[in-house]
C-alpha cells in the first residue's frame, strides 16, 4: 500500500473517543441546556411596566410607603400635643428632646441606606424575611412607646427603634422597584414616595381627633396596631420579578467604583444634600409655627395635611415628568420655586390662616416632589446594573438623612432666645410671628434651596457645554 492509499485510509477511519472529546460535549451539551434553560425563563417572567405583578406590587410598596414614612413624616401633630401635655413638657430638656424624636426615626431610615441597600443588593434571599422582621419591629416600638412617659424613652422607642424597624421593611421594598419598572420608573417612583405624602396627609387629620379621645398614649397604642393590621396583607405583594440567582452572587460585586468617577454624581448628592437640610423644617415647625400664630389645633393640623396632600400631586407629576424630560431642569425649577415659595409665602405672607394655606400648598407640590427625580438621576449612571441602580438609591437615601437628622438642631437653635412674651410683637409678617422667632429659620430653609439650584445650575451648564463641543 503506498502512502497515498494509507493517507485515504486514515480520513476515512475514525480515531478512538478520547476523554477530551467526551468533557467538550459535554461543555457544548451544558451550555446549550443553559441557553434554552434562560430563554425559557426569560419567556416565562412576568412583563415589566405592567401586568397584576408589576401593578400589586406598586400597590403594595404605596402602602408600605405611607405607613413606614407616614409617622415620621407627621410627627408635627404628635409634636404640638406633646408639648402641650405638661408630663413631657415639664420635663428638662422637654424643648430639644421632643422635636428629636420623629426626625430621628426619618433619619436612621434615611441614613441607613448607606450600608444596608449595597448589602441586601449582595444579598437579595434575606429581603422577605427582613420585611417581616422589621415589620414586628415597628409595631413594638410604637406599642411600647404608649406605656411611657419619659423623653428619653421616646427618643429610643419612636424615634431610633422604630427607624430601624422602618428601615428594614423599606430598604427591600425599594429594591424590588428597578425589576418591575424600566420605560415607567419614574411613574412608579413617584407613585411609592406619595405614599409618604398620604400618610402625612391622613395622619394630622386622624391624631389629634384620637388624642381628644382617649390621650396621647392610647391613641398612640391604637396607631400602632391599625398600622400593623394595613401594613402586613400589603406584604405577600412585595417581591422581586427575577429569580433571586440573577440578582446575587458576582453580579452583586460587578459594578465596582468606576461610577465614583462620575461628576454627576457628586453634583446629585451634593443637591440632594442641601435640599434635604431645608426640606424636613417646615414639615416639623409648621403646627408650632400656626399654635404661636394663634391657631387652633385642628387649623394647624389641616395646614400640615394640605402640605402632605399637595405632595401627593407633585410627587407623581414629577415621577412622570422625569421620564419624559430634562431632571436637570425639572430640579432647577423646582428647587428655585421651593426657595422663593419660603421667603415670600411663608417669610412674607404667613401672618394669616390663608396665607399659612396657601404656603403649604405650594411648598407640597414643588418642594415634596424631589425625592421623585431620583430615578432620572440614576438610570444614566446604573443604566442596566441593578445592584448599582439599588446601591445609589441608598446613597442618596444616606445623603438626604444627613439634613434629616441635623436640620432639627440647627432650625432648634436658630428659633432658640425667645420667650413666651415675644409673640406680643405685632404680627405684620411671617417673620414676625412669635416676635420673630421664626424669622432665621425661614431664610436659613430658603438660602438651602437656593444654593441646591445653584449646585443643579452648575451641573447642567457643565453638561450643556460637553454636548455642544
Amino acid at each position: 500500500m503506498d502512502s497515498t492509499d494509507t493517507i485515504d485510509l486514515a480520513a476515512r477511519t475514525p480515531l478512538p473517543y478520547s476523554s477530551s472529546d467526551e468533557s467538550l460535549a459535554s461543555e457544548r451539551l451544558a451550555d446549550t441546556s443553559a441557553e434554552e434553560g434562560l430563554r425559557n425563563n426569560e419567556s416565562s417572567l412576568a412583563p415589566v411596566d405592567g401586568g397584576f405583578g408589576a401593578w400589586s406590587f406598586l400597590a403594595g410598596a404605596f402602602m408600605v410607603e405611607t405607613i413606614v414614612w407616614g409617622f415620621s413624616i407627621a410627627y408635627g401633630s404628635f409634636l404640638s400635643e406633646y408639648l402641650a401635655d405638661t408630663k413631657y413638657a415639664s420635663q428638662s430638656w422637654a424643648a430639644t428632646g421632643l422635636p428629636l424624636v420623629g426626625p430621628l426615626s426619618s433619619g436612621i431610615m434615611y441614613c441607613s441606606g448607606f450600608f444596608l441597600y449595597p448589602t441586601i443588593a449582595r444579598y437579595p434571599f434575606a429581603r422577605r424575611p427582613m420585611m417581616w422582621a422589621g415589620t414586628a419591629i415597628m409595631f413594638l416600638s410604637l406599642f411600647i412607646a404608649s406605656y411611657t412617659t419619659k423623653i428619653v424613652e421616646l427618643i429610643i422607642l419612636q424615634g431610633c427603634l422604630y427607624g430601624i424597624g422602618g428601615a428594614i421593611v423599606y430598604a427591600p421594598t425599594i429594591s424590588y422597584l428597578s425589576e418591575w419598572f424600566v420605560t415607567r420608573r419614574g411613574m412608579a417612583n413617584g407613585v411609592i414616595f406619595a405614599g409618604t405624602a398620604a400618610g402625612g396627609l391622613l395622619l394630622p387629620l386622624i391624631v389629634p381627633h384620637l388624642i381628644a379621645s382617649y390621650g396621647i398614649q392610647k391613641a398612640l397604642r391604637i396607631l400602632a396596631i391599625a398600622s400593623t393590621i394595613a401594613l402586613v396583607p400589603a406584604l405577600p405583594f412585595i417581591k422581586g420579578r427575577l429569580p433571586e440567582s440573577r440578582v446575587a452572587g458576582p453580579r452583586a460585586r460587578s459594578s465596582g467604583y468606576g461610577w465614583m468617577r462620575n461628576e454627576t454624581v457628586w453634583f446629585v448628592l451634593a443637591a440632594n444634600t442641601l435640599q434635604g437640610f431645608g426640606y424636613f423644617v417646615p414639615t416639623v415647625w409648621l403646627p408650632t409655627f400656626a399654635s404661636d400664630l394663634g391657631l387652633s389645633s385642628a387649623n394647624a393640623s389641616l395646614m400640615l395635611a394640605l402640605l402632605n396632600g399637595s405632595s401627593v400631586v407633585g410627587r407623581i407629576g414629577l415621577g412622570y415628568l422625569s421620564d419624559r424630560t430634562d431632571p436637570w431642569i425639572l430640579a432647577m425649577i423646582t428647587l428655585s420655586l421651593a426657595s422663593v415659595s419660603s421667603f415670600v409665602l411663608w417669610g412674607v405672607l404667613s401672618n394669616s390662616l390663608a396665607g399659612l394655606l396657601a404656603f403649604g400648598i405650594a411648598y407640597g407640590s414643588i418642594a415634596g416632589g424631589w425625592s421623585s427625580l431620583w430615578t432620572g438621576f440614576i438610570k444614566p449612571i446604573a443604566k442596566d446594573d441593578l445592584t448599582l441602580s439599588t446601591s445609589l438609591y441608598g446613597y442618596l437615601l444616606f445623603s438626604r438623612g444627613l439634613g434629616n437628622v441635623l436640620s432639627t438642631p440647627i432650625s432648634t437653635s436658630l428659633s432658640s432666645g425667645y420667650g413666651s412674651g415675644s409673640g406680643q410683637r405685632h404680627i405684620k409678617t411671617g417673620f414676625d410671628v412669635a416676635g420673630g422667632k421664626f424669622e432665621k429659620m425661614i431664610v436659613y430653609v430658603g438660602a438651602c434651596f437656593a444654593g441646591a439650584t445653584l449646585v443643579v445650575s452648575t451641573q447642567w451648564a457643565l453638561r450643556r457645554m460637553k454636548s455642544s463641543s
